[in-house]
C-alpha cells in the first residue's frame, strides 16, 4: 500500500471521492483540492491521475509513501 498525497487547481466536490478509490477530498486555499489516502499499487496510482486529466485539471503535485502491508 502507497499513501499519496495528489493536489490539483480546482474544486472537486467531497461526492466523488468514491470515483477517486475512496480517497478524502479536501479543498486548500488558492482554488485547489487536496486528494489523501491509500491506493493499492501504481497502477491504481496512474488510473486516478487519468481521471483528473480527463476532467482537465491542472495537476500542481503528487507525492507517495510507501507503507508496510499490516496484516
Amino acid at each position: 500500500m502507497q499513501h499519496v498525497e495528489i493536489r490539483v487547481k480546482g474544486r472537486i466536490d467531497e461526492r466523488w471521492s468514491e470515483w477517486f478509490a475512496d480517497l478524502t477530498l479536501t479543498h486548500a486555499e488558492g482554488n485547489e483540492t487536496v486528494l489523501t489516502g491509500q491506493v493499492v499499487d501504481q497502477a491504481t496510482l496512474y488510473g486516478l491521475l487519468t481521471r483528473l486529466r480527463d476532467l482537465g485539471l491542472q495537476l500542481i503535485s503528487v507525492s507517495c509513501d510507501e507503507q508496510e502491508r499490516r496484516e
